[in-house]
């Protein structure tokens, strides 16, 4: 191996009660791929903090090019070639590509009038986009982007700066299959150029595709690595978490009964040639799969009330029901869990207590009061049956880790005893720990007789945990497929049109 060009030697971190990092070490050489992975809390995003500038270690050093400092500012790790990638979008929508490229870094001609030189902008913008294979031009508007090209956007912006070290933090996360294999050939690309990078992500096939070797944080500790030989997903669980995970497939504990969920030819103002029909049972998990941009979030905003249903019915336990809005989806017993929970599905500012019991804000109240003796029984309640780590009910939801934070969306839900239950992408940004104690509550939720819609763009999860898949391909069904119809290979020719022997009614 060639000499490090970044080391992090001792590394520690200690805030108030908490020690987010203890005496890390990491090595990253020229033209290397770490991936750095841990369950959320690990402290991988505290390290990047202090590889970044932003946040000072409280002991050890960092050394680049051999020269030794004890932390690094923000201008530092930018003029040493290191750039992030980061999970959660730093983008204008009032600007274009171009503009959000070299925001704050613009070239500029004439003169004293130092005006932006946007034809250069466009220029230089221009053979990134060939080179990620992006469908949108230099001056396309950032606000016409859909979430995955604007990721694109992000990528970009790194690369433009001919880092030496890239820091991707989920870069995936948002991002269709062809667009991920492409970000995959990207990332083998910077390697073959000598160009260093830490791939933080909670998807193992991913690591197994890219990893020269993986880094593994699990409660501020560096707890192992595994070179290209040792790269396994039960080694990085392993390591991850301390234990072995059971199979993600746990079977229903009675068979599922009578369809709850009826949708006929319903159509959306995303396909409005097109209409979908499927049937959810009590007692089931029906995943629900297709490449992104099939019409699948679209379906469940319709049913949910968001956006109007532009054609067809919606039947509860055999009975037609009209769904104008939200309330009206919750007070028929329908509830939907977004893919975008910090947006959509929570207020981050304030408390857990809070959120859980908003939806159903009434059922607290006492003489026009809010009974918040009872508001905190409930969320105390919630709190322990789903694990959800806090200090306390009080904790703002905006401090929690992606898992917890999606555990009390589940939690206010749970509290209101739903009929049917509507996931979009329920483990997004997700770590494995937590990935399983979700899957874990909703088997658990139909064991009960709650009947569940599961969106998920995550292969292994879509066929791990699912009793039956419904697959979509521009706005319709393009099949369905019984568990002992599935594989990978199934549910692709399907997401794209395509159709399967022996499929299922």
């Amino acid at each position: 191996m060639p000499e490090p060009f970044l080391e992090l030697v001792d590394i520690s971190k200690s805030y108030p009660g908490v020690v987010a990092l203890d005496h890390v070490g990491l090595q990253v050489s020229p033209g290397e791929v770490v991936a750095l992975i841990g369950e959320n809390g690990a402290g991988k995003s505290t390290l990047m903090r202090v590889l970044g500038g932003v946040v000072e270690p409280s002991g050890g050093f960092i050394r680049v090019d051999g020269a030794a400092r004890s932390s690094l500012t923000v201008a530092d790790a930018i003029k040493a070639g290191i750039a992030f990638v980061h999970q959660e979008l730093n983008l204008f929508d009032n600007l274009d590509v171009a503009g959000n490229v070299f925001i704050g870094r613009e070239p500029v001609h004439g003169g004293p009038l130092r005006l932006i030189d946007r034809k250069r902008m466009y220029a230089d913008v221009t053979p990134l986009l060939e080179r990620l294979g992006c469908d949108f031009a230099a001056d396309a508007p950032l606000a016409d982007l859909s979430l995955a090209q604007r990721q694109l956007v992000e990528i970009m912006k790194a690369l433009s700066l001919d880092a030496r070290l890239v820091i991707m933090d989920e870069p995936t996360s948002s991002l269709t299959l062809t667009e991920t294999d492409r970000l995959m050939r990207t990332v083998a690309g910077l390697k073959a150029h000598g160009v260093s990078i830490i791939f933080i992500t909670h998807r193992l096939n991913e690591v197994m595709q890219c990893a020269d070797r993986a880094v593994v944080l699990r409660d501020g500790r560096v707890v192992g690595a595994l070179t290209r030989a040792e790269l396994s997903p039960a080694a990085m669980i392993r390591l991850m978490i301390g234990r072995d995970l059971k199979s993600l497939y746990v079977p229903p504990a009675a068979p599922p009964g009578d369809s709850v969920l009826e949708i006929v030819d319903a159509v959306t103002d995303t396909y409005p040639g097109r209409a979908v029909s499927l049937s959810v049972r009590r007692g089931e998990i029906l995943g629900l799969a297709g490449l992104v941009g099939s019409g699948r979030t679209e379906l469940a905003r319709a049913v949910f009330g968001i956006d109007p249903l532009r054609g067809g019915a919606i039947r509860l336990d055999g009975e037609p029901i009209r769904i104008a809005s939200p309330r009206a989806a919750i007070e028929q017993g329908i509830y939907l869990v977004p893919e975008d929970r910090k947006g959509a599905g929570l207020l981050l500012d304030v408390s857990i207590t809070e959120n859980i019991s908003l939806p159903d804000l009434a059922s607290y109240m006492r003489f026009w009061l809010v009974d918040t003796a009872r508001e905190n029984e409930n969320a105390v309640r919630q709190r322990e049956r789903l694990n959800i780590r806090a200090p306390d009910v009080k904790t703002s939801v905006g401090s929690l880790s992606g898992g917890n934070q999606q555990k009390v969306v589940l939690a206010k839900w749970l509290s209101m005893r739903p009929k049917v239950l509507i996931v979009d992408e329920p483990t997004r940004g997700v770590d494995v720990g937590a990935k399983q104690e979700i899957y874990g509550m909703l088997r658990r939720l139909t064991d009960a007789g709650v009947a569940i819609l599961m969106i998920s763009s995550d292969m292994e999860e879509v066929i791990g945990v699912s009793d039956r898949l419904a697959v979509m391909h521009e706005g319709a069904i393009s099949g369905f497929l019984d568990r002992n119809q599935f594989s990978e290979h199934n549910v692709l020719q399907l997401a794209v049109g395509h159709t399967i022997e022996a499929e299922g009614p």
